[in-house]
């Protein structure tokens, strides 16, 4: 065969076999970019006594005053998320792994996300309050690092949170006397194991670390930047942690600018009235307590709620809040003295039916 006769079959054949491979070449798709991670928008209520108060028969009421389940009453003005504390063996079982459990599927099932508060205690964790679970108190450091990295391998395998906090409130540290902050050393290393233990298990959770009050959050953070954590959280109560507005949004930018972290208010919390609704004493009850700009109102309430979801959104880095106590309503009476300390700071009034502050959980983003 000539030369140019030979080139001519070659060039159809490969012409052929292009033509051939072409729509099977068309129809892959290519590689799907990078996927950009999700912008972070927590508009929460912790709302931890719930089961609790639906076991004892007690009936909500939307804003239009049917009777309607809280968790669709408040995801339908814009709450996303449900803030939830786990304590390790309370007595009586309320908080504990098998109540939050069950409470945290019923969450997701009604399209919510779930943010676990980790206590590490049988009881409340807070800053002056941080006691070591009574079946870890005689572990020495190894055991009780073990037992921190197993318990919570353990939640994050049996309930599977979107956010997690390793510990609450942890101004003067965790899991008394071992991990106290004066022994930062103990202290980072049981934060370390909590954190170890849902990397292992949950590529997908959120960690966050949790400290009382703005005031000094930027120098405790700062002694915990080892710490492979997500979030920075901040608790915010005007009668506990001042009053200026303009200096806690300032605080949290700088937390923010600090750390490359976002930055939520993880608790929060307003009265709508100065009166009660059992005879067990409220936390708050008198102006002086109150700031000066929001009256103890349904109104009043509304606006300071609406303040706070402006300024935890009033920066890129800062992505939103969690109210605190939304649920926690006279539910044993009028009579009770073991009742609520926090009815007046509800988001339900005295007759069980949604406030105007429920709004403020839509806000502007």
């Amino acid at each position: 065969m000539p030369m140019s006769a030979s080139r001519n079959l070659l060039i159809t054949l490969l012409s052929s076999a292009f033509l051939w491979l072409m729509p099977a070449a068309c129809s892959e798709k290519s590689p799907d970019p990078d996927p950009q991670p999700e912008t972070l928008i927590l508009r929460a209520a912790d709302l931890s006594f719930l089961p609790e108060i639906e076991d004892a028969g007690i009936v909500f009421f939307n804003r239009s005053g049917q009777e309607e389940d809280m968790l669709t009453t408040l995801k339908n003005a814009g709450m996303n998320t449900v803030r939830i504390r786990l304590w390790h063996s309370p007595a009586g079982g309320r908080s504990g792994y098998d109540e939050v459990k069950a409470f945290a599927g019923k969450v997701r099932n009604k399209g919510l996300k779930v943010w676990l508060t980790v206590h590490y205690s049988d009881t409340w964790a807070d800053p002056g309050h941080q006691e070591t679970p009574e079946a870890w108190k005689n572990l020495d450091f190894n055991a009780l690092s073990d037992s921190v990295y197993q318990y919570t391998a353990g939640i994050i395998k049996g309930i599977k949170p979107d956010y997690i906090q390793i510990g609450n409130e942890i101004n003067a540290g965790m899991l008394w006397p071992t991990g106290k902050y004066s022994n930062l050393v103990n202290l980072k290393a049981l934060l370390a194991s909590g954190v170890k233990a849902v990397r292992d298990h949950d590529k997908n959770c959120k960690i966050m670390l949790h400290m009382a009050g703005p005031d000094q959050a930027e120098w405790l953070f700062s002694n915990l930047q080892s710490i492979d954590y997500d979030i920075t959280a901040v608790s915010y109560y005007p009668f506990w942690h001042g009053k200026d507005l303009t200096t806690l949004g300032a605080t949290l930018k700088n937390l923010n600018t600090r750390f490359l972290k976002p930055v939520v208010i993880a608790e929060t919390a307003y009265p709508f009235t100065l009166g009660w609704n059992d005879w067990t004493n409220n936390i708050i009850g008198s102006n002086e307590q109150i700031h000066p700009d929001y009256p103890a109102t349904e109104a009043g309430q509304l606006a300071f709620l609406k303040e706070i979801s402006r300024i935890s959104f009033s920066a890129s880095g800062l992505a939103g809040f969690c109210y605190w106590g939304a649920e926690w309503v006279a539910f044993k009476g009028p009579q009770a003295s073991n009742g609520s300390s926090w009815e007046n700071m509800a988001l339900y009034d005295f007759s069980n039916k949604a406030l105007p502050a429920i709004e403020a959980f839509g806000g502007d983003q």
